[in-house]
């Protein structure tokens, strides 16, 4: 059986604080070992370009690594679709545009893909990663740690919308005490 080919694709300005997350997440995650059955390319850059389309042939799952000002803390994870984008610049390509542009340029559809944005909170230049940054990089490395054991659009497609490490918290928050002695004695 092949393995299961991942790219992933992490980009930021590492001297604009917290817009580092990309580049440092990418630094740690290329550190640690492939699981069992899975190869993993990594792929950086200051920011996103249609020409990433190409990182992706050859690939049977993409995950997309950025900082972001407006994901729930620690991440947001979910799944991205190709878009079309009618902009006259490359400046600020989305993840969506990559998978449109793959599309365009080799006939098929792109690999599933996924966005993983960390939260960021500083982004002012000079600045070094936050300490909360740290803390989300920290939480989004160890979900990133479970998704690559789970190296599947099926598995994965279970955890879109996480932000959180899965299995930190029950799904539902357990019941007040008086609500759960209500509950037994009703």
């Amino acid at each position: 059986m092949s393995p299961t080919r991942l790219v992933v694709l992490a980009w930021g300005n590492e001297s604009r604080g917290d817009d580092g997350l990309g580049p440092a997440f990418l630094a740690h995650a290329e550190a640690q070992r492939d699981p069992a059955g899975v190869e993993t390319t990594f792929v950086a850059d200051f920011q996103l370009q249609p020409e990433h389309a190409i990182d992706l042939d050859g690939q049977d799952l993409a995950l997309f690594v950025d900082a972001s000002r407006t994901a729930d803390a620690p991440f947001s994870f979910r799944r991205v679709e190709a878009t079309r984008t009618a902009t006259f610049t490359t400046h600020g390509v989305s993840p969506g545009a990559v998978l449109d542009a793959f599309s365009a340029t080799f006939g098929r559809a792109a690999p599933p893909a996924y966005e993983l944005a960390i939260r960021g909170d500083v982004f002012d230049l000079g600045e070094p990663l936050g300490a909360r940054a740290r803390t989300s990089l920290a939480a989004a490395l160890a979900f990133f740690a479970g998704l690559r054991k789970r190296a599947s659009a099926g598995r994965w497609n279970g955890e879109v919308g996480a932000g959180r490490v899965a299995g930190d918290f029950p799904a539902q928050p357990p019941p007040a005490p008086a609500a759960a002695a209500r509950a037994v004695a009703g």
